[in-house]
């Protein structure tokens, strides 16, 4: 069978299959977390047609998503490093702040008076009291409050139907406006974060939370996937919505907002937990909680929801959240464990790698300050995590699909491609490179480059 030429004219099939990214380049911009002007660095595209599996595999080489802005930051030359996170969902171990917090939920949901009778005309066998008693079901705790799971008897008593204090229901929908969610999430933004009302408008919402990833319906055989909304209404009011991401391989949380007289119930903790009852019960491997900043006080809590992993920078692999980790991490804001073994590994003394390696990270980032990140080629500013130069040269850029005015050409078709410089980063070829060196070769391949309007 003869091979398949990749610079073959693209079918309607074949391009319905690929992501689409238009590089918007590395930039500086304040942070949020410290304030400090200038002080992250980034890696940017935009797109508003990724496949969720293209998507995975961007979260797994350290890249996040806000509505249809795509970054990966540059974790060595930013003043509060972002750190990938996930958290296998089957080891969920809660803490017990956490069970706390669901219970009380429950408590208040069902009421007093409703957990009395319902003692009395629903009576737990033995074996289930046990039970309960001794193990935390993350999955059945969440669900038995829903009021389609309660269970309501005749009351004797009255000759009424026994009701729960309030009516609690949860579904999912896909990643639409609606007003009532407009409405949640201004009031959200203006009394939590204490944010101007001015500052978001029906389109400004879209933009940011109803824009993600190409939605699929599930079935028998396939999980959801794509963009979703989970919404919780309390007695028929709409109380929360989770901006929620589901992948091949995992749920990824994107944002929470909620009614802030509900505050004291704990949301964020109960939609964690909500969130990895869902990657249990229907088969997504992990739960990502975004992104983990170790010198944030505010971020710290992801910590808590255990056992958590951290993605290395460099070598794009996984490390537990504990010991040596957390360690390197008090002591300095940029670790790659997978760095700091290998310098340790080529000296003769385990003491004197330890040394070397928090040397070598030191002497890179003075290296690197008198670099203006803005000005030079993203080759030239050794990211963590991206391709070099060379690998970047074996992916055959030519091949890659560009969409022009609605029609795929690849990048070779280009006047003059062949002899554009490609650490220029003023140059077309500059441009494509650097965004192939972001992405990673596996995306490259199922994805075209959006370029010019």
């Amino acid at each position: 069978m003869e091979p398949s030429d990749p610079r073959a004219p693209i079918d309607a099939e074949r391009a319905r299959q690929l992501s689409l990214f238009r590089p918007l380049g590395y930039q500086r911009n304040s942070c949020g977390y410290c304030k400090s002007d200038n002080g992250s660095a980034s890696y940017y595209a935009s797109s508003v047609a990724v496949r969720p599996a293209h998507y995975e595999d961007l979260v797994n080489r350290g890249w996040r998503r806000s509505g249809s802005v795509y970054y990966k930051q540059n974790l060595q030359r930013s003043c509060c490093p972002h750190y990938t996170m996930r958290l296998q969902a089957l080891n969920y171990r809660p803490r017990k702040d956490q069970r706390k917090a669901l219970n009380r939920w429950n408590k208040f949901v069902l009421g007093p008076e409703y957990i009395r009778r319902a003692a009395y005309l629903c009576p737990k066998r033995r074996e289930e009291k046990k039970h309960r008693k001794c193990n935390f079901d993350v999955v059945d705790l969440v669900h038995e409050v829903e009021y389609s799971n309660v269970k309501r008897p005749i009351d004797p008593k009255t000759k009424k139907t026994l009701e729960p204090a309030h009516r609690f229901e949860i579904n999912i929908e896909g990643d639409t406006v609606s007003q009532a969610k407009f409405e949640l999430f201004r009031k959200y933004q203006t009394k939590v974060h204490k944010e101007d009302v001015s500052k978001w408008q029906t389109k400004d919402f879209k933009r940011f939370l109803c824009s993600g990833l190409k939605r699929t319906e599930p079935n028998a055989q396939e999980r959801r996937l794509g963009s979703w909304h989970q919404c919780y209404r309390l007695d028929g009011k709409l109380i929360a919505v989770a901006v929620l991401d589901l992948m091949p391989s995992g749920v990824s949380s994107v944002y929470i907002f909620y009614d802030p007289d509900y505050e004291q119930w704990e949301l964020g903790k109960l939609s964690a937990m909500r969130e990895i009852a869902l990657a249990i019960e229907e088969g997504y491997q992990h739960y990502y909680m975004g992104y983990y900043i170790h010198s944030c006080q505010k971020m710290r809590y992801k910590g808590s929801f255990r056992p958590q992993y951290i993605l290395d920078p460099e070598s794009h692999t996984w490390d537990p959240l504990d010991g040596e980790l957390t360690t390197k991490l008090n002591a300095r804001p940029y670790v790659s464990l997978s760095r700091d073994r290998q310098l340790a590994e080529s000296e003769s003394g385990a003491e004197a790698g330890a040394v070397d390696a928090n040397a070598s990270v030191e002497a890179d980032a003075d290296a690197d300050a008198e670099i203006n990140d803005e000005e030079v080629s993203l080759f030239a500013l050794h990211m963590p995590g991206v391709l070099t130069v060379n690998e970047v040269k074996k992916l055959d850029l030519g091949s890659w699909p560009l969409l022009v005015h609605g029609s795929f050409v690849h990048m070779a078709d280009l006047v003059g491609w062949e002899t554009m410089p490609i650490d220029e980063p003023q140059s077309v070829k500059g441009i494509v490179a650097e965004l192939a060196a972001a992405l990673g070769p596996a995306v490259v391949s199922e994805s075209a480059v959006v370029l010019f309007d």
